[in-house]
């Protein structure tokens, strides 16, 4: 049986298979989307939910993450990211 990395959504604190959560990554003072799972960084996972989304935004979860102050486009393409793979 193989084993499958579990990680935590840093708004619900809630514990998800890698696969199915988004990782943000911090790498070279960038922020990205790693869809992937691979890119170098430090990273941090989001599971997507509604109720997770709009915590993120509000309460701007990542900034915590990283210590530091994100830019609003960083939290604008997950919640456009999640909204086009609920979207269809």
């Amino acid at each position: 049986m193989k084993h499958i990395p579990q990680r935590t959504c840093v708004c619900c604190r809630s514990k998800f298979d890698k696969e199915q959560l988004l990782r943000v990554v911090k790498f070279n003072n960038e922020f990205s989307l790693d869809k992937s799972g691979n890119k170098d960084g430090r990273g941090a996972y989001i599971c997507g939910a509604s109720a997770c989304l709009i915590k993120l935004k509000k309460q701007r979860a990542l900034d915590r993450v990283f210590k530091e102050k994100l830019p609003e486009s960083v939290y604008d393409e997950i919640i456009n990211h999640f909204n086009n793979v609920q979207g269809g």
